[in-house]
């Protein structure tokens, strides 16, 4: 897989960590360590597929 789509993967996966992090962070009481959770489960996956 080429550099480029690589990077447009992770970018694509920036998205939902941001708007995500906003949600869970409102949904759990202004929780850091919800927003942690969930964004290191968006990053393990995120790495899981760029790096087939």
């Amino acid at each position: 897989m080429p550099i480029s789509r690589k990077l447009g993967i992770l970018v694509f996966c920036g998205v939902p960590a941001i708007i995500g992090g906003g949600i869970v962070y409102a949904l759990f009481g202004h929780s850091a360590v919800a927003v942690t959770v969930y964004e290191t489960i968006l990053l393990l996956g995120a790495g899981a597929f760029v790096s087939e």
